[in-house]
């Protein structure tokens, strides 16, 4: 079949099936090649969205339809998942290999997403085979309403930042050191939209206020930034609108986002804009230039310098981002309330991330689980009930202190329930987690007391810090220090060293949903596991049936879609 033949079909299937629907409709074709990129001087392959690294934004409005028809032309399979984008009852197109089919070699599959109930700030990424470290991600914006109001002015521009620590090796290098069973060096430098230092600019009129839509695509390092002389407010996390406190830098961890508005009241010249490695050494630095049109200079000076490997410097700034009662928006609402705090919890699952060896390379996993894949995705397995690809209960909702070892984890949840999860971080890094398929409240967080030491061989440095928090280990008890009034809503949450993290969230999205770490090798690597909220009700109101277009791959193929 010719590409084109395909693109008609595949237009033709969806607006036969959208016919008289009233929500608008955004049409988006994707050409998913390798090309030769330059992002640190040096020859790499990258993946390129339409010839383009990072890939094209998408920019939409909340309740739009989203059909984008995605061809393969890599020589081996590709799929893309939506980070924050939560794909009400219909996990079939999560984009992540416990859900979805990948597009093989050759191939085009189209996604048709609907950006229900949300606005915010997002991204997109490529989930397979490590192909994150090549590209082939870009931003997802989505607006109010026009009749929505909006609890800041206008800007007078909007802007994507994509920011992320990169290699310059390429992923298919990176991706068997993973296997081989080895860590990952530090990597090479970062990036803003694609760029090394000095080669990402921003063009503002002076007087005039933007917003900057900032989402960390990296591999494995929390990010601080920052404009030199400008202050940046804070007026929205992964779809919530926040209480708009100023910050003169901000941290954002693996797979975050934030927009910021900022005003060009400084000096017509140029300035630097600064986004440094946290808890590294080395710190790693790179640097973009805000452009004013009046600019009577180019940047000068030294490079304003942020913090570094202060970690309650970052906790108390986490904890300062509060969620924007007053603001009109789509939010998490369980149970027919705003209130989350005042809603009971029907379970607490406490979810550890793990480190060891097994068969003797190094796996990562979550109470003791490291997640295999299996030879069929979940969610088909469970839609047309194949015995044999996964076990509802493989993984604990408790920490079980045995070794590592490793299963196709999957945790049961029941619909509509409302829980509460408390991720627990014994190591020496800040790991962040996600959920696909929600936003949660986050209620609380501590540090515990302890020595950290950070090592720099390159340096001849050994820097030994010592911190004395509040909390200990989660116990029942550290519920009496929860936030349960203005928490702020949001998709990924961060979790300092030897510390724990806890949040609220309503399980209202049926589905079978990935929970990752964003410390992308620790996830190729295992942990991450996959949770089955689920419903007998077999009601379209609680779970759209599988697309017409699904892929099936593994022990689901020959199967149909709709009985014949």
């Amino acid at each position: 079949m010719s590409r084109s033949t395909a693109v008609c079909i595949a237009v033709a299937a969806v607006l036969l099936a959208i016919a008289g629907a009233e929500d608008p409709y955004k049409f988006f074709t994707w050409n998913v090649t390798y090309g030769d990129i330059y992002p640190l001087g040096v020859r790499q392959q990258g993946i390129l969205i339409n010839g383009q690294f990072p890939g094209p934004d998408i920019h939409s409005v909340t309740n739009d339809n989203l059909i984008i028809n995605v061809f393969n032309n890599l020589p081996e399979p590709f799929l893309l998942s939506w980070n924050g984008v939560q794909q009400r009852r219909n996990s079939f197109v999560d984009g992540v290999y416990g859900t979805t089919c990948p597009i093989p070699p050759g191939k085009n599959y189209t996604y048709i997403l609907q950006v229900k109930d949300q606005i915010g700030s997002f991204y997109y990424y490529p989930s397979l085979a490590f192909h994150k470290a090549a590209g082939g991600f870009g931003g997802i914006r989505i607006l109010s309403r026009p009749r929505i109001p909006v609890p800041f002015d206008e800007p007078a521009g909007d802007f994507t930042v994509l920011i992320g620590d990169w290699y310059k090796a390429n992923h298919t290098l990176l991706r068997r050191v993973l296997d081989a069973g080895h860590r990952l060096p530090l990597p090479n430098s970062i990036l803003i939209n694609g760029r090394g230092p000095g080669g990402a600019s921003f063009t503002v009129e002076q007087g005039k206020t933007y917003r900057l839509r900032i989402s960390n695509v990296g591999l494995e390092n929390s990010l601080n930034f920052r404009i030199q002389n400008h202050k940046m407010k804070l007026v929205e996390v992964e779809g919530t609108h926040t209480v708009q406190q100023t910050y003169s830098s901000l941290d954002v961890h693996c797979g975050q986002s934030y927009s910021v508005l900022f005003t060009a009241d400084q000096p017509g010249q140029d300035y630097y804009i600064v986004v440094s490695s946290r808890f590294t050494t080395p710190i790693l630095t790179t640097t973009g230039v805000l452009h004013y049109t009046n600019s009577a200079g180019k940047v000068s000076g030294p490079i304003p310098g942020g913090p570094t490997i202060q970690v309650d410097w970052s906790l108390n700034q986490a904890r300062s981002i509060r969620t924007n009662l007053t603001a009109s928006g789509p939010r998490p609402n369980p149970q027919g309330s705003y209130h989350y705090g005042m809603i009971n919890t029907s379970r607490t699952i406490i979810l550890q991330s793990s480190s060891g060896q097994v068969d003797g390379k190094q796996r990562y996993g979550i109470n003791s689980v490291s997640f295999k894949p299996a030879d069929t995705p979940l969610k088909l397995a469970d839609y047309f009930n194949i015995g044999g690809v996964f076990r509802v209960g493989s993984i604990s909702d408790r920490p079980t202190g045995g070794g590592l070892y490793q299963d196709t984890s999957v945790l049961g949840t029941d619909f509509r329930s409302y829980v509460e999860i408390v991720f627990e971080n014994p190591s020496d890094i800040v790991l962040s987690y996600h959920i696909d398929g929600y936003q949660f409240f986050v209620v609380g967080d501590r540090l515990i007391y302890y020595y950290c030491v950070f090592k720099s061989f390159q340096y001849n440095v050994v820097i030994i810090m010592k911190y004395r928090m509040d909390g200990g280990q989660w116990t029942q008890a550290s519920r009496n220090g929860y936030n349960l009034r203005d928490g702020v809503a949001r998709s990924t949450i961060q979790v300092y060293p030897k510390s724990w993290s806890a949040i609220y969230v309503a399980l209202d999205n049926v589905g079978m949903w990935n929970v990752r770490t964003e410390f992308w090798s620790r996830q190729y690597l295992g942990e991450q596991f996959y949770m089955r909220v689920y419903t007998n009700s077999g009601s379209i109101r609680d779970e759209f049936p599988i697309p017409k277009n699904a892929r099936l791959c593994g022990r689901a193929a020959g199967r149909h879609t709709r009985p014949l």
